[in-house]
């Protein structure tokens, strides 16, 4: 039985080609994400217009891209990102898997409110 149908669209597991991430919880105005970014890979540079953004890395460090301005994230630390500010997360370690824990809010989630700046696997 899938108990996921009638709460949301979105899936509670997906695969993504940088890696992948958990549906942990989500309600109105808040969504919250466990995302593992595989080595060597990293996700679009985009912005969001109708949510904001706060990672918190536990495990591994993150390279993170915030308005142009590369910033490393270790293990128990944390960055925002701030609505309409263009960011990006990349795990430049060799082996070791970057996990963070991200937590959204707003007013809207839906994966059509992202408009991607540059994409590694030419994606609109």
């Amino acid at each position: 039985m899938d108990t996921n149908d009638d709460q949301n669209n979105s899936p509670a597991y997906d695969v993504r080609p940088w890696g992948s991430f958990t549906v942990l919880d989500e309600g109105t105005n808040y969504k919250v994400k466990r995302i593992e970014v595989l080595p060597g890979k990293r996700l679009s540079y985009q912005r969001h217009s109708r949510r904001a953004e706060h990672w918190y890395v536990v495990s591994g460090i993150a390279k993170v891209t915030l308005n142009g301005v590369e910033k490393l994230v270790n293990s128990g630390e944390a960055i925002d990102i701030a609505r309409e500010t263009a960011h990006r997360v990349e795990n430049p370690e060799g082996s070791e898997l970057l996990v963070f824990i991200e937590t959204q809010t707003g007013d809207y989630f839906g994966e059509d409110d992202i408009v991607r700046l540059e994409d590694d696997f030419g994606r609109n």
